[in-house]
């Protein structure tokens, strides 16, 4: 890790974000990287709740049986397997059986939809999650993720497009609450132009998060690319320093 770029980054974050909350990253490794390994059983099943006490400042490392949900697991990218009748959990159920959640209106959809989900598995046993400001020279994290409410997710979104012709640079793909900060953000990366990922819409996942809050995930390569851009974008503009004015400790107020 840069750590002129993460001090960089702690500036001018302050700068013209104010208090809000620093973001956390994660990234695949073969040793602990001075992490705590998250034991089984210690934390939330689902691994958005179990990533509280990382946005609090701990540094944790999850390896495949430290995840307790089975879709964790997948998108994480420890197991390729889905459980027997997932295409009915994901929609109407099975009566006397299973219990849908009733995101998908068939089981012929879910099972459409699995023919095009991304695959990849990860290149590390470990998933290290450290919050930007406890980053070490050693760590070279891969995606960045915050937990934002609109006016902060509203900054974000615009300098994430402030550098690029097209007008998408941020996806919105319906999946799970950690395959959007995790799987599609990563993905990402590989690619020549990488999209950030507006996500945490997952009904399951919502519980474990702020009423207001979202998830911004930013591949590492596109947001080098955010930091360089700050300092000329709209952030130095009249109309950010409204929005500024009220952010306050992390919450956005009304005006």
């Amino acid at each position: 890790m840069d750590l002129t770029l993460k001090e960089k980054f702690l500036r001018l974050w302050k700068k013209y974000f104010g208090s809000v909350d620093l973001p956390i990253t994660f990234y695949y490794s073969h040793n602990f990287q001075k992490a705590q390994l998250a034991e089984p059983g210690s934390l939330p099943r689902c691994l958005i709740g179990a990533l509280v006490p990382v946005r609090q400042g701990q540094a944790l490392a999850f390896s495949v049986s430290s995840i307790g949900c089975p879709g964790g697991k997948r998108y994480a990218g420890f197991s390729r397997e889905l459980w027997p009748g997932f295409e009915y959990f994901l929609s109407a159920g099975l009566p006397g059986k299973i219990e849908g959640e009733r995101y998908k209106k068939s089981p012929r959809l879910v099972r459409e939809i699995i023919k095009n989900w991304p695959k990849f598995e990860a290149p590390g046993p470990y998933l290290i999650f450290k919050r930007w400001d406890r980053l070490d020279a050693e760590d070279e994290p891969e995606v960045v993720i915050f937990f934002s409410e609109p006016d902060i997710l509203a900054g974000l979104f615009t300098l994430a497009n402030f550098d690029e012709a097209h007008p998408e640079a941020v996806r919105v793909p319906m999946g799970s609450g950690c395959s959007s900060i995790i799987t599609y953000p990563y993905l990402e990366e590989s690619s020549e132009r990488p999209r950030s990922i507006l996500g945490l819409f997952d009904p399951s996942a919502r519980p474990y998060i702020g009423q207001n809050e979202l998830s911004f995930a930013v591949p590492m390569k596109k947001f080098k690319r955010m930091i360089d851009n700050m300092e000329e974008s709209f952030l130095i503009t009249p109309t950010w320093r409204k929005i500024k004015k009220r952010i306050k400790g992390g919450r956005a107020q009304r005006c």
